[in-house]
Protein backbone atom coordinates (compact mmCIF):
# COMPACT_ATOMS: atom_id res chain seq x y z
CA UNK A 1 0.00 0.00 0.00
CA UNK A 2 1.61 3.67 -0.97
CA UNK A 3 1.00 5.86 1.88
CA UNK A 4 0.91 9.62 2.09
CA UNK A 5 0.97 12.08 5.00
CA UNK A 6 0.30 15.98 4.40
CA UNK A 7 0.83 19.08 6.62
CA UNK A 8 -1.43 22.02 5.85
CA UNK A 9 -0.39 25.77 7.05
CA UNK A 10 -2.29 28.55 7.29
CA UNK A 11 -6.10 29.33 6.55
CA UNK A 12 -9.22 27.64 6.29
CA UNK A 13 -9.11 27.44 2.38
CA UNK A 14 -5.83 25.60 2.61
CA UNK A 15 -7.67 23.01 5.36
CA UNK A 16 -10.40 22.68 2.23
CA UNK A 17 -7.59 22.14 -0.27
CA UNK A 18 -6.32 19.67 1.69
CA UNK A 19 -8.49 17.59 2.07
CA UNK A 20 -9.67 18.24 -1.74
CA UNK A 21 -5.96 17.11 -2.66
CA UNK A 22 -6.56 13.72 -0.61
CA UNK A 23 -9.32 12.60 -2.37
CA UNK A 24 -7.81 12.69 -5.27
CA UNK A 25 -4.55 10.31 -3.65
CA UNK A 26 -7.49 8.29 -1.92
CA UNK A 27 -9.26 7.93 -5.60
CA UNK A 28 -5.75 6.15 -6.47
CA UNK A 29 -5.65 3.60 -3.97
CA UNK A 30 -3.05 5.63 -1.43
CA UNK A 31 -3.54 5.58 2.10
CA UNK A 32 -3.11 8.44 4.60
CA UNK A 33 -0.93 8.38 7.08
CA UNK A 34 0.63 10.56 9.71
CA UNK A 35 2.78 13.42 8.56
CA UNK A 36 5.53 12.42 11.52
CA UNK A 37 5.66 9.22 10.38
CA UNK A 38 7.54 7.28 7.17
CA UNK A 39 5.25 7.89 4.02
CA UNK A 40 6.05 7.23 0.38
CA UNK A 41 4.93 10.50 -0.31
CA UNK A 42 4.78 13.87 1.64
CA UNK A 43 2.38 16.84 0.75
CA UNK A 44 3.19 19.82 2.48
CA UNK A 45 0.50 22.58 2.08
CA UNK A 46 1.99 26.09 2.32
CA UNK A 47 1.29 29.39 3.81
CA UNK A 48 2.76 32.97 2.74
CA UNK A 49 0.43 35.60 4.09
CA UNK A 50 3.94 36.63 6.48
CA UNK A 51 7.20 36.15 6.64
CA UNK A 52 6.93 33.70 9.42
CA UNK A 53 4.57 31.52 7.00
CA UNK A 54 7.34 31.25 4.82
CA UNK A 55 9.57 29.98 7.36
CA UNK A 56 7.65 27.70 9.36
CA UNK A 57 6.75 25.82 5.74
CA UNK A 58 10.24 25.40 4.72
CA UNK A 59 10.88 23.97 8.20
CA UNK A 60 8.21 21.88 7.85
CA UNK A 61 9.27 20.66 4.22
CA UNK A 62 12.75 19.67 5.75
CA UNK A 63 11.27 17.95 8.60
CA UNK A 64 9.37 15.49 5.63
CA UNK A 65 12.82 15.24 4.06
CA UNK A 66 14.42 13.82 7.69
CA UNK A 67 11.89 11.87 7.61
CA UNK A 68 11.90 9.49 4.28
CA UNK A 69 14.83 11.04 2.56
CA UNK A 70 13.40 8.41 -0.19
CA UNK A 71 10.08 9.73 -0.27
CA UNK A 72 8.86 12.06 -2.77
CA UNK A 73 8.41 15.75 -1.42
CA UNK A 74 5.73 17.42 -3.23
CA UNK A 75 5.05 21.25 -2.38
CA UNK A 76 1.93 22.96 -2.63
CA UNK A 77 0.35 26.60 -1.64
CA UNK A 78 0.88 30.20 -1.67
CA UNK A 79 4.47 29.98 -0.54
CA UNK A 80 4.85 27.31 -3.60
CA UNK A 81 3.06 29.68 -5.95
CA UNK A 82 5.26 33.09 -4.96
CA UNK A 83 8.28 31.77 -4.44
CA UNK A 84 8.89 28.18 -6.55
CA UNK A 85 12.37 28.78 -7.04
CA UNK A 86 13.35 29.12 -3.24
CA UNK A 87 11.45 26.02 -2.50
CA UNK A 88 13.04 24.07 -5.45
CA UNK A 89 16.43 25.07 -3.71
CA UNK A 90 15.30 22.88 -0.55
CA UNK A 91 17.57 19.63 -0.66
CA UNK A 92 14.98 16.79 -0.94
CA UNK A 93 12.20 18.55 -2.38
CA UNK A 94 10.66 16.41 -5.92
CA UNK A 95 7.54 18.44 -6.79
CA UNK A 96 6.39 22.15 -6.79
CA UNK A 97 3.05 22.40 -7.43
CA UNK A 98 1.04 26.51 -6.53
CA UNK A 99 -1.94 27.12 -5.94
CA UNK A 100 -3.84 25.90 -9.51
CA UNK A 101 -3.31 22.77 -11.50
CA UNK A 102 -3.20 20.49 -7.78
CA UNK A 103 -5.75 18.23 -9.73
CA UNK A 104 -2.11 16.94 -11.84
CA UNK A 105 -0.52 16.14 -9.08
CA UNK A 106 -0.77 12.63 -8.74
CA UNK A 107 0.47 13.03 -12.73
CA UNK A 108 3.63 15.08 -11.70
CA UNK A 109 4.39 12.19 -9.06
CA UNK A 110 4.41 9.36 -12.12
CA UNK A 111 6.51 11.27 -13.89
CA UNK A 112 9.06 12.51 -11.27
CA UNK A 113 9.01 8.27 -10.71
CA UNK A 114 10.04 7.81 -13.89
CA UNK A 115 12.35 10.25 -14.71
CA UNK A 116 13.83 10.88 -10.94
CA UNK A 117 14.23 14.91 -12.18
CA UNK A 118 12.21 17.77 -9.72
CA UNK A 119 8.80 19.54 -11.36
CA UNK A 120 9.15 23.00 -11.05
CA UNK A 121 5.25 22.93 -11.97
CA UNK A 122 3.92 26.74 -10.97
CA UNK A 123 2.38 29.05 -13.80
CA UNK A 124 1.89 32.52 -13.78
CA UNK A 125 -1.74 32.59 -11.39
CA UNK A 126 -2.43 36.29 -12.38
CA UNK A 127 -3.36 34.53 -15.96
CA UNK A 128 -5.31 32.27 -14.20
CA UNK A 129 -9.95 33.24 -14.99
CA UNK A 130 -10.85 29.84 -14.15
CA UNK A 131 -12.25 28.16 -11.14
CA UNK A 132 -10.34 24.91 -10.10
CA UNK A 133 -12.88 22.43 -9.25
CA UNK A 134 -11.72 20.87 -6.06
CA UNK A 135 -14.20 18.13 -4.45
CA UNK A 136 -14.80 17.19 -0.82
CA UNK A 137 -17.40 14.68 -0.13
CA UNK A 138 -16.35 14.54 3.68
CA UNK A 139 -13.49 15.65 6.06
CA UNK A 140 -11.33 13.85 8.00
CA UNK A 141 -11.98 15.29 11.40
CA UNK A 142 -14.55 17.73 11.38
CA UNK A 143 -17.91 18.17 12.36
CA UNK A 144 -18.49 21.50 10.21
CA UNK A 145 -18.09 21.26 6.78
CA UNK A 146 -16.01 23.71 4.77
CA UNK A 147 -17.31 24.60 1.15
CA UNK A 148 -14.95 26.83 -0.99
CA UNK A 149 -17.17 29.12 -3.73
CA UNK A 150 -14.38 31.16 -5.07
CA UNK A 151 -10.83 31.64 -5.21
CA UNK A 152 -8.64 34.48 -5.76
CA UNK A 153 -8.86 38.76 -4.55
CA UNK A 154 -8.61 41.44 -6.41
CA UNK A 155 -8.23 44.00 -3.41
CA UNK A 156 -4.56 44.40 -3.16
CA UNK A 157 -4.34 46.16 0.23
CA UNK A 158 -1.05 47.13 0.74
CA UNK A 159 -0.15 45.03 3.59
CA UNK A 160 -1.11 41.65 1.88
CA UNK A 161 0.77 39.06 -0.89
CA UNK A 162 -2.30 37.05 -1.04
CA UNK A 163 -3.61 38.28 -4.57
CA UNK A 164 -0.03 37.09 -6.16
CA UNK A 165 -0.53 34.20 -4.32
CA UNK A 166 -3.71 33.15 -4.84
CA UNK A 167 -4.31 35.01 -8.50
CA UNK A 168 -7.46 37.16 -9.27
CA UNK A 169 -10.98 36.57 -8.46
CA UNK A 170 -12.61 33.62 -9.67
CA UNK A 171 -16.48 32.04 -8.73
CA UNK A 172 -17.31 28.82 -8.77
CA UNK A 173 -20.59 27.56 -10.86
CA UNK A 174 -23.40 27.83 -8.71
CA UNK A 175 -25.06 24.33 -9.90
CA UNK A 176 -21.78 23.06 -8.17
CA UNK A 177 -21.79 24.92 -4.82
CA UNK A 178 -25.82 23.49 -4.61
CA UNK A 179 -24.52 19.75 -5.92
CA UNK A 180 -21.40 19.52 -3.35
CA UNK A 181 -23.59 21.46 -0.37
CA UNK A 182 -25.92 18.51 -0.90
CA UNK A 183 -23.16 15.84 -0.90
CA UNK A 184 -22.00 16.94 2.53
CA UNK A 185 -25.46 17.24 3.70
CA UNK A 186 -26.30 13.50 2.91
CA UNK A 187 -22.46 12.51 4.26
CA UNK A 188 -23.99 13.71 7.70
CA UNK A 189 -22.69 17.38 8.19
CA UNK A 190 -25.34 19.85 9.99
CA UNK A 191 -23.34 22.86 9.25
CA UNK A 192 -21.68 24.08 6.18
CA UNK A 193 -19.35 27.28 6.30
CA UNK A 194 -18.98 28.98 2.83
CA UNK A 195 -15.21 29.86 2.36
CA UNK A 196 -12.85 31.36 -0.36
CA UNK A 197 -10.06 33.65 -0.44
CA UNK A 198 -12.48 36.81 -0.63
CA UNK A 199 -15.88 34.86 0.55
CA UNK A 200 -18.13 37.80 -0.09
CA UNK A 201 -16.78 38.94 -3.48
CA UNK A 202 -18.73 35.43 -4.79
CA UNK A 203 -20.40 36.72 -8.06
CA UNK A 204 -17.99 39.85 -8.62
CA UNK A 205 -16.71 37.74 -12.40
CA UNK A 206 -20.33 35.77 -12.75
CA UNK A 207 -23.00 37.24 -15.29
CA UNK A 208 -26.08 38.12 -13.70
CA UNK A 209 -25.52 36.40 -10.22
CA UNK A 210 -24.20 37.19 -6.97
CA UNK A 211 -23.60 36.08 -3.46
CA UNK A 212 -27.22 36.60 -2.31
CA UNK A 213 -28.78 34.39 -5.19
CA UNK A 214 -26.56 31.78 -3.95
CA UNK A 215 -27.65 31.82 -0.65
CA UNK A 216 -31.01 31.57 -2.19
CA UNK A 217 -30.54 28.74 -3.82
CA UNK A 218 -28.76 27.04 -1.07
CA UNK A 219 -31.42 27.25 0.75
CA UNK A 220 -33.81 26.59 -1.37
CA UNK A 221 -31.97 23.59 -3.32
CA UNK A 222 -30.49 21.78 -0.10
CA UNK A 223 -32.44 19.48 1.49
CA UNK A 224 -31.85 18.95 4.96
CA UNK A 225 -29.36 21.73 5.54
CA UNK A 226 -29.96 23.42 8.83
CA UNK A 227 -26.92 26.30 9.08
CA UNK A 228 -25.34 27.89 6.66
CA UNK A 229 -22.50 29.95 7.79
CA UNK A 230 -20.58 32.67 5.80
CA UNK A 231 -16.56 32.92 6.67
CA UNK A 232 -16.05 36.07 5.66
CA UNK A 233 -17.23 39.29 4.29
CA UNK A 234 -16.40 42.78 3.50
CA UNK A 235 -18.42 45.56 4.46
CA UNK A 236 -18.85 46.61 0.69
CA UNK A 237 -20.36 43.19 -0.11
CA UNK A 238 -23.00 43.49 2.48
CA UNK A 239 -25.41 45.11 0.23
CA UNK A 240 -28.73 45.88 1.15
CA UNK A 241 -30.12 42.73 -0.88
CA UNK A 242 -27.94 40.60 0.86
CA UNK A 243 -28.75 41.94 4.02
CA UNK A 244 -32.49 41.16 3.04
CA UNK A 245 -31.60 37.56 2.46
CA UNK A 246 -29.95 37.34 5.65
CA UNK A 247 -32.78 38.59 7.34
CA UNK A 248 -35.41 36.28 5.62
CA UNK A 249 -33.21 33.11 5.96
CA UNK A 250 -34.02 30.08 8.19
CA UNK A 251 -30.72 28.59 7.34
CA UNK A 252 -27.89 31.57 7.80
CA UNK A 253 -26.64 31.77 11.30
CA UNK A 254 -26.65 34.94 13.74
CA UNK A 255 -22.86 35.19 13.01
CA UNK A 256 -20.69 37.61 10.67
CA UNK A 257 -17.30 37.61 10.05
CA UNK A 258 -16.66 41.27 8.62
CA UNK A 259 -12.75 42.04 8.88
CA UNK A 260 -12.04 46.08 10.00
CA UNK A 261 -8.10 46.18 10.14
CA UNK A 262 -8.40 49.29 11.64
CA UNK A 263 -11.29 51.82 12.71
CA UNK A 264 -9.33 55.11 11.57
CA UNK A 265 -10.26 56.65 7.92
CA UNK A 266 -6.45 57.84 7.47
CA UNK A 267 -5.18 54.53 8.22
CA UNK A 268 -7.17 52.53 6.11
CA UNK A 269 -6.28 54.90 3.12
CA UNK A 270 -2.88 53.71 3.52
CA UNK A 271 -4.14 50.17 3.97
CA UNK A 272 -6.01 50.72 0.67
CA UNK A 273 -9.29 49.16 2.04
CA UNK A 274 -11.98 50.22 0.07
CA UNK A 275 -14.34 52.01 2.73
CA UNK A 276 -14.57 54.73 5.67
CA UNK A 277 -15.29 54.43 8.80
CA UNK A 278 -18.37 55.96 8.43
CA UNK A 279 -19.40 53.31 5.53
CA UNK A 280 -18.72 50.61 8.01
CA UNK A 281 -20.59 52.03 10.62
CA UNK A 282 -23.62 52.52 8.11
CA UNK A 283 -23.77 48.26 7.10
CA UNK A 284 -23.18 47.26 10.67
CA UNK A 285 -26.28 49.47 11.63
CA UNK A 286 -28.07 48.05 8.67
CA UNK A 287 -27.40 44.08 9.75
CA UNK A 288 -28.32 45.56 13.96
CA UNK A 289 -31.92 46.18 12.68
CA UNK A 290 -32.10 43.01 10.38
CA UNK A 291 -30.50 40.66 12.79
CA UNK A 292 -31.16 41.29 16.25
CA UNK A 293 -28.43 40.00 18.42
CA UNK A 294 -26.12 39.58 15.56
CA UNK A 295 -22.32 37.99 16.77
CA UNK A 296 -20.26 40.44 14.70
CA UNK A 297 -16.90 39.43 14.70
CA UNK A 298 -13.97 41.12 12.89
CA UNK A 299 -10.01 41.40 12.04
CA UNK A 300 -7.90 44.01 12.99
CA UNK A 301 -3.86 44.98 12.89
CA UNK A 302 -2.06 47.09 15.30
CA UNK A 303 0.47 49.23 14.74
CA UNK A 304 0.62 49.47 10.95
CA UNK A 305 3.00 51.74 9.52
CA UNK A 306 2.65 55.42 10.40
CA UNK A 307 -0.37 54.38 12.75
CA UNK A 308 -0.08 57.51 15.29
CA UNK A 309 -1.17 56.92 19.03
CA UNK A 310 -4.58 59.28 17.77
CA UNK A 311 -5.05 56.86 14.90
CA UNK A 312 -4.92 54.29 17.06
CA UNK A 313 -7.42 55.72 20.05
CA UNK A 314 -9.85 55.69 16.76
CA UNK A 315 -9.65 52.31 15.95
CA UNK A 316 -9.55 51.49 19.62
CA UNK A 317 -13.11 53.99 20.32
CA UNK A 318 -14.95 52.75 16.94
CA UNK A 319 -14.68 49.31 18.11
CA UNK A 320 -15.74 49.54 21.57
CA UNK A 321 -18.24 51.51 20.70
CA UNK A 322 -19.95 49.30 18.16
CA UNK A 323 -19.51 46.32 20.29
CA UNK A 324 -17.96 43.73 18.29
CA UNK A 325 -18.99 39.90 19.67
CA UNK A 326 -15.08 38.93 19.08
CA UNK A 327 -11.92 40.69 17.57
CA UNK A 328 -9.13 38.70 16.35
CA UNK A 329 -5.97 40.88 16.70
CA UNK A 330 -3.30 41.08 14.60
CA UNK A 331 0.42 42.76 15.34
CA UNK A 332 1.15 44.72 11.76
CA UNK A 333 3.71 42.24 10.49
CA UNK A 334 6.17 43.18 7.50
CA UNK A 335 5.24 41.05 4.48
CA UNK A 336 8.42 41.46 2.09
CA UNK A 337 7.27 42.13 -1.58
CA UNK A 338 4.30 44.28 -0.15
CA UNK A 339 3.94 48.45 -0.35
CA UNK A 340 3.44 48.76 3.41
CA UNK A 341 6.64 46.84 4.36
CA UNK A 342 8.47 49.72 1.85
CA UNK A 343 6.43 52.41 3.76
CA UNK A 344 8.58 54.72 6.15
CA UNK A 345 7.07 55.47 9.65
CA UNK A 346 7.28 51.42 10.53
CA UNK A 347 6.63 51.00 13.89
CA UNK A 348 8.50 50.27 16.95
CA UNK A 349 7.74 46.33 17.98
CA UNK A 350 7.06 47.82 21.62
CA UNK A 351 4.66 50.24 20.90
CA UNK A 352 3.05 47.73 18.48
CA UNK A 353 3.04 45.42 21.48
CA UNK A 354 1.06 47.73 23.89
CA UNK A 355 -1.52 48.61 21.24
CA UNK A 356 -2.02 44.58 21.03
CA UNK A 357 -2.33 44.28 24.38
CA UNK A 358 -4.97 47.21 25.04
CA UNK A 359 -6.98 45.77 22.07
CA UNK A 360 -6.57 41.98 23.08
CA UNK A 361 -7.83 43.55 26.57
CA UNK A 362 -10.89 45.26 24.93
CA UNK A 363 -11.46 42.00 23.36
CA UNK A 364 -12.31 40.29 26.64
CA UNK A 365 -14.42 43.12 27.69
CA UNK A 366 -16.44 42.91 24.84
CA UNK A 367 -16.90 39.02 24.11
CA UNK A 368 -17.78 38.83 27.84
CA UNK A 369 -19.99 41.62 27.44
CA UNK A 370 -22.02 39.61 24.23
CA UNK A 371 -21.85 36.51 25.82
CA UNK A 372 -23.55 37.50 28.98
CA UNK A 373 -26.73 38.90 27.18
CA UNK A 374 -27.50 34.28 26.44
CA UNK A 375 -26.96 33.64 30.17
CA UNK A 376 -29.79 32.21 31.19
CA UNK A 377 -31.31 31.29 27.37
CA UNK A 378 -32.23 28.48 25.24
CA UNK A 379 -29.37 28.29 22.11
CA UNK A 380 -28.48 25.15 19.48
CA UNK A 381 -24.94 23.53 19.72
CA UNK A 382 -23.33 20.97 17.36
CA UNK A 383 -20.78 19.46 19.77
CA UNK A 384 -17.49 19.24 17.74
CA UNK A 385 -14.80 16.96 20.30
CA UNK A 386 -14.69 16.45 24.14
CA UNK A 387 -13.16 19.25 25.84
CA UNK A 388 -9.35 19.11 26.53
CA UNK A 389 -9.38 20.57 30.11
CA UNK A 390 -12.55 18.50 31.65
CA UNK A 391 -13.14 14.78 31.49
CA UNK A 392 -16.86 14.01 30.12
CA UNK A 393 -17.43 17.33 29.01
CA UNK A 394 -18.10 18.48 25.19
CA UNK A 395 -17.72 21.55 23.65
CA UNK A 396 -19.71 23.32 20.73
CA UNK A 397 -20.37 26.34 18.73
CA UNK A 398 -23.97 28.29 18.83
CA UNK A 399 -24.97 29.43 15.87
CA UNK A 400 -23.79 33.39 17.30
CA UNK A 401 -20.45 31.80 17.40
CA UNK A 402 -20.44 31.34 21.30
CA UNK A 403 -18.15 28.05 22.45
CA UNK A 404 -19.90 26.53 25.31
CA UNK A 405 -19.10 23.45 27.37
CA UNK A 406 -21.97 20.80 28.35
CA UNK A 407 -21.76 17.50 30.02
CA UNK A 408 -21.68 14.96 27.84
CA UNK A 409 -20.58 11.74 25.57
CA UNK A 410 -19.36 11.17 21.97
CA UNK A 411 -22.88 10.11 20.82
CA UNK A 412 -23.81 13.62 20.83
CA UNK A 413 -20.75 14.77 18.75
CA UNK A 414 -22.16 16.08 15.50
CA UNK A 415 -26.04 16.69 16.20
CA UNK A 416 -27.99 19.64 16.86
CA UNK A 417 -27.88 19.85 20.51
CA UNK A 418 -30.38 22.08 22.56
CA UNK A 419 -28.52 23.98 25.86
CA UNK A 420 -29.00 26.42 28.51
CA UNK A 421 -26.37 28.62 28.63
CA UNK A 422 -25.94 28.23 32.69
CA UNK A 423 -22.85 30.71 33.00
CA UNK A 424 -21.02 32.96 30.72
CA UNK A 425 -18.01 33.78 29.90
CA UNK A 426 -15.10 33.91 27.44
CA UNK A 427 -13.55 32.09 25.96
CA UNK A 428 -15.86 29.66 26.75
CA UNK A 429 -19.33 29.10 28.33
CA UNK A 430 -21.22 26.43 30.37
CA UNK A 431 -24.11 24.84 29.57
CA UNK A 432 -26.75 22.44 30.48
CA UNK A 433 -27.41 19.54 28.07
CA UNK A 434 -31.68 20.03 27.74
CA UNK A 435 -32.17 17.73 24.53
CA UNK A 436 -31.07 16.78 20.94
CA UNK A 437 -33.05 18.32 18.07
CA UNK A 438 -34.55 15.56 16.47
CA UNK A 439 -33.57 15.77 12.31
CA UNK A 440 -37.17 15.54 10.06
CA UNK A 441 -35.88 14.31 6.98
CA UNK A 442 -36.52 17.10 4.31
Amino acid sequence: MTTVGFHTLGCKVNHYETEAIWQLFKEQGYERTEFEHHADVYVINTCTVTNTGDKKSRQVIRRAVRTNPDGVICVTGCYAQTSPAEIMAIPGVDIVVGTQDRTKLLGYIDQYRAERTPINAVGNIMKNRVYEELDVPAFTDRTRASLKIQEGCNNFCTFCIIPWARGLMRSRNPQEVVRQAQQLIDAGYQEIVLTGIHTGGYGEDLKDYNLAQLLRDLEGNVKGLKRLRISSIEASQLTDEVIVVLKQSEIVVRHLHVPIQSGSDTVLKRMRRKYTMAFFANRLDRLRDALPDLAITSDVIAGFPGETEEEFMETFHFLRNQQFSELHVFPYSMRTGTPAARMDGQIDEAVKNARVHRLIELNDQLAKGYASRFEGELLEIIPEEQSKDQAGMLVGYTDNYLKVAIPGDDSLIGKIVKVKITKAGYPMNRGQFVRVIDIVPA
